[in-house]
């Protein structure tokens, strides 16, 4: 069982987990200290905040890292907490970007993507001095950097994707596993528990959606039963903000509640319609793993949405700063 299932399903998870950091860092240090300017600047109004949150979370690849940063910024006292609300709305959008790339089925690109973005990575780090004295040019090979840094990055996704799925085979013929299928055939809230638990313990989605992608890919598991985990690893992803807020100011801890309101709230409400989501996921066509990805960004823009005219109430605007 160790080494058929266990080594090579926390090799994959880990290099997915790793080269989703690689990528969240690099683009981080790409977009520069005007990151946090412009979220305070263009979050006026929760529609503004939605769009933003949206944008920058797709810039991040990181729904947690967008998160944690409001976070940052209500404790210290450089943003109200009304102006957050859409920023959180907006992360759950702006993280299915992912998600649907990792539908497309692009996998077999994780080499030739590595090959390509890596050395040219290595070659803009070893550059004498004298060529980063210019600004202009400075400015350049900066730019060219952290962007092949964040390719290697999305090719090291892949390919921990295609570690991932290698114990498939053997995780299907395993005793524990099929009694978990036996029970999610019973109540789809097994599959919520699951991606929760799993989400909570890893901090990342991302991972456990990919990992769910896998599994529906090879028929292992049923359209339904990805989407009951998915609604899971939705509040699993609350864990991070609320590690965050702790021991920080209170309109902070309401951000972290507020993410914890939406995605909860969320997952109630679409649990009882996930034969709805399927088929509607479905109507966009694709393989099984790209209708998880379609039901996963569904659900996110259907719940911001919603959320959204809520913003607007009074009774936020007395929890400012």
């Amino acid at each position: 069982m160790f080494a058929e299932i266990i080594l090579p399903l926390s090799a994959g998870l880990a290099m997915f987990l790793f080269s989703m950091k690689v990528m969240e860092l690099a683009l981080h240090h790409w977009a520069g200290s005007r990151l946090q300017e412009w979220i305070e600047r263009s979050t006026r109004t929760p529609v503004h905040g939605l769009v933003t949150g949206t944008a920058v979370t797709a810039l991040l690849q990181s729904s947690s890292a967008v998160t944690v940063i409001t976070i940052g910024l209500v404790n210290a006292r450089l943003m109200d907490f009304s102006r957050t609300l859409g920023i959180i709305l907006g992360t759950n959008i702006g993280t299915c970007l992912t998600t649907e790339l990792i539908g497309l089925n692009i996998h077999h690109y994780g080499i030739p993507l590595l090959a390509v973005s890596f050395p040219i990575w290595l070659i803009c780090s070893l550059l004498p001095d004298a060529w980063t004295s210019m600004p202009p040019l400075r400015s350049i090979i900066h730019s060219i950097r952290f962007l092949a840094l964040a390719l290697s990055g999305l090719a090291g996704i892949l390919l921990g994707m295609v570690v991932m799925q290698s114990p498939i085979p053997a995780l299907q013929a395993h005793g524990m596993f099929a009694w978990f299928l036996e029970q999610a055939q019973i109540s789809l809230l097994w599959g919520v528990i699951a991606g929760a638990a799993l989400t909570a313990v890893i901090h990342s989605s991302s991972a456990t959606i990919a990992l769910t992608m896998n599994l529906a890919a090879v028929h292992v598991i049923s359209i339904d039963l990805g989407i009951a985990v998915i609604l899971g690893a939705n509040i699993g992803t609350c864990v991070t903000a609320l590690l965050a807020a702790i021991g920080g100011s209170r309109p902070g801890l309401f951000v972290a509640w507020a993410h914890i309101l939406l995605n909860v709230g969320g997952a109630v409400l679409f649990f009882p319609l996930i034969d709805v989501l399927a088929q509607v996921s479905a109507l966009f066509g694709g393989s099984e793993a790209s209708q998880l990805a379609h039901a996963q960004t569904i659900f996110n823009i259907v719940c911001s949405l919603i959320a959204l005219p809520i913003c607007y109430l009074p009774v936020f605007r007395r929890n400012s700063l």
